[in-house]
């Protein structure tokens, strides 16, 4: 029996990167998964390898939410557990506070802050129709430590930290049965965090083998997180294991908070 058995969970952004790492991991525990994404391909190349189910999702989109949750609910019976992963990063402009464009604020908030926010709401009336459940929401350790180069990133991580508290609080006091922590993660080897390595490199004319190096300077225990590192962490919160813990920031980044 694996630790998630028997347990139906919704992962969104699931196609690649940390979310693929987390469906991983709960696929190999025993869960039915449900990935979505808005990368259709990859999506469902990832949902065939773990024996999964992939639905096309754009998190932003309430009535999306409302349609995923109806159709899991019907075809599955109900959700036990919903990780907020999806999310986006860099735009390819400048994302300090004098530069960035209002455009790029709210399509960055649209879906790591909005997103998360719709995926909450609809979540507890389908978790306590089930008789309660686990979210789990990433987050970022761009939301403990500042980031004036990915200032509304950041920002809209932060958000998540205190959404995650206020859903945690909100569910313990009514009665729900549901639980709701966040995991930060730090600089974890992802397509996305290639996109910016990148990025930086060809914003200031350096090899990008520096711009990792730089960045593992940064790391205490010296080397990347993978997404797997994540998926565990996610796990024990989603399983029974973490049943009395709500509310919570794990912090999965090899040490850096401490060393800003």
């Amino acid at each position: 029996m694996g630790r998630l058995s028997g347990k139906i969970a919704i992962i969104t952004g699931g196609a690649q990167g940390l979310g693929e790492g987390i469906a991983t991991v709960f696929a190999r525990e025993g869960a039915t998964i449900i990935i979505t994404d808005l990368n259709d391909k990859e999506g469902q190349a990832t949902a065939k390898k773990l024996g999964g189910h992939f639905r096309r999702q754009d998190v932003s989109i309430e009535a999306e939410w409302e349609s995923l949750l109806a159709e899991v609910e019907r075809e599955f019976g109900g959700i036990d557990v919903l990780v907020n992963n999806a999310g986006i990063g860099n735009t390819g402009r400048a994302q300090d506070p004098e530069h960035t464009t209002l455009d790029d604020w709210q399509r960055i908030h649209r879906v790591n802050s909005e997103g998360v926010f719709l995926g909450c709401k609809h979540a507890i009336p389908a978790m306590r129709r089930r008789g309660g459940g686990s979210i789990v929401n990433l987050s970022s350790i761009a939301a403990l430590v500042p980031t004036p180069f990915i200032t509304p990133y950041g920002a809209a991580k932060a958000g998540v930290l205190h959404l995650t508290r206020s859903v945690a609080l909100y569910c313990a006091e009514t009665k729900s049965g549901i639980r709701c922590n966040a995991i930060h993660p730090g600089q974890i080897r992802t397509p996305m965090h290639d996109i910016l390595v990148r990025q930086i490199a060809e914003r200031e004319g350096l090899d990008e083998s520096l711009v990792r190096g730089e960045f593992l300077k940064k790391i205490p225990m010296g080397e990347f997180g993978a997404a797997e590192d994540i998926g565990h962490a996610a796990l024990y919160l989603a399983c029974d294991e973490s049943k009395h813990v709500t509310g919570i920031s794990l912090v999965v980044d090899g040490g850096m908070d401490l060393s800003q």
